[in-house]
């Protein structure tokens, strides 16, 4: 069972009208219905199962600037101002610090291949990253009898508590005036010449001008029941968390092969790094052509699985009319279990590195499902052709820390304000234009 997210009651009566519905209650839902509320507009959110009940309470915790594809750069920036004053702005507890984050580099190349990130996309974008020399990372982290060569650093990166900000924005959005819906399934969308006119849900219908769907790992299968192409798919990353244990690490640490994140209740968030778990399932074939370069670039971060996945999938209604029952009641909540190899590995490779943590105790190991788009850059985009109706999906792995700014985007396109950073990069219609997919590996 995944770890469990801060407590959040849900709305009774449902409305049989707003001007927008936001379907998905983790991180992305809750930062654009946050927005929206405070731009004065009715918004109504819908979950099918908890707050932060899947991928945003599963991840690592990770706010961070370094590292990212070019394309999310700005979208990043946004955000970290956003995680910033977050605590404030919410009058709430995301659990967000400002600790700093380093990537250790133990060969030349590696330390060649993070000084080719930052000349070529961090120092454009005027990021704090920066080189650091072995003494120095040996000070950010200590405690290592690994003789790194050094390492990359962001000092204003940070960190924050995947159970505690889903469920503390959500409630913020409903101070704000937003109405909050848990255990209730959106089944799909109404038009009316053409243009969105409301969503079915199981409670009921609701009527509204715009939708955004941030639906995370089940947003391909609502689409397909929309007749919209997404291009997505679901991969398992695995991973644990320590009891309170002193160390004296504070900064947000990755060797490649191990990660670690301090929490507020003293405990470490722990996961291997660069590793997760594909499951071959039907839509796995057909959208290979898609994830082809993608899977070419990423070989050796996956590990393909054939087993119970494909034949649940492949049970799973991928049409189904709105008056019937649809996938997202039958399963509320995607609860995948954790690969033991993986996690092994991960405490292996860190107690390796940082021997204090022979001394740790496991307090919990869990899986997450991460949607994923076949570039790695996610949609935040209407939808041609269905006026209305937005996606803000497909985050693959950044979407933690991309919240903020991802909310204030998706807010930006329903209300028609001034984009908040360039849309065009995490538009919808790359997926159906013949757009080539480009990884960042590509320049």
């Amino acid at each position: 069972m995944g770890p469990r997210p801060d407590p959040f009651a849900s709305d009774e009566t449902l409305p049989a009208r707003t001007s927008v519905v936001v379907i998905g209650g983790g991180i992305i839902g809750v930062s654009t219905a946050l927005e929206l509320a405070e731009r004065g507009i009715d918004v109504v959110l819908c979950e099918k199962g908890g707050i932060a009940g899947e991928q945003s309470s599963r991840n690592w915790g990770w706010c961070r600037q370094m590292g990212r594809d070019p394309r999310e750069i700005p979208l990043i920036q946004e955000a970290m101002k956003g995680w910033r004053g977050i605590n404030q702005r919410i009058e709430g507890e995301t659990g967000y610090r400002e600790c700093g984050i380093l990537y250790l580099c133990q060969t030349d190349s590696a330390l060649a291949e993070r000084e080719h990130w930052l000349d070529e996309h961090a120092r454009p974008h005027q990021l704090s990253s920066r080189l650091v020399s072995a003494e120095r990372a040996a000070e950010l982290s200590p405690g290592s009898p690994i003789k790194w060569k050094g390492g990359l650093y962001t000092e204003n990166d940070g960190r924050a508590e995947p159970q505690k900000a889903a469920p503390a924005i959500a409630t913020a959005a409903r101070r704000r005036g937003a109405k909050i819906f848990t255990g209730c399934a959106v089944r799909g969308i109404e038009k009316q010449t053409g243009r969105i006119s409301g969503v079915v849900t199981e409670k009921g219908r609701i009527d509204c001008d715009a939708v955004v769907l941030a639906g995370g790992a089940w947003s391909r299968r609502f689409c397909t029941n929309a007749a919209v192409e997404l291009h997505q798919l679901n991969v398992v990353s695995s991973v644990l968390r320590t009891e309170p244990i002193e160390t004296g690490l504070e900064v947000s640490t990755s060797g490649g092969n191990f990660c670690f994140r301090k929490r507020l209740d003293g405990g470490y968030t722990v996961a291997r790094g660069g590793l997760s778990v594909a499951d071959i399932v039907p839509d796995s074939f057909r959208l290979f052509s898609h994830f082809l370069p993608n899977l070419r670039a990423e070989w050796s971060t996956l590990k393909l699985r054939l087993g119970k996945a494909f034949i649940d999938e492949a049970r799973m209604d991928r049409h189904w009319a709105l008056d019937q029952v649809s996938p997202f009641e039958k399963v509320r909540t995607l609860d995948p279990e954790p690969t033991q190899s993986i996690l092994n590995e991960a405490v292996r490779n860190l107690q390796a590195a940082y021997p204090v943590f022979k001394e740790m105790k496991i307090a919990q190991t869990w899986g997450g499902c991460i949607d994923v788009t076949p570039d790695a850059v996610p949609v935040i985009s209407g939808v041609e052709g269905v006026p209305g109706f937005f996606i803000a999906s497909g985050f693959s792995g950044h979407g933690f820390g991309l919240g903020p700014g991802a909310g204030k985007l998706a807010a930006d396109l329903v209300t028609g304000d001034r984009p908040c950073v360039d849309p065009a990069p995490f538009r919808h219609s790359r997926m159906t234009d013949g757009t080539a997919v480009k990884m960042m590996a590509e320049g």
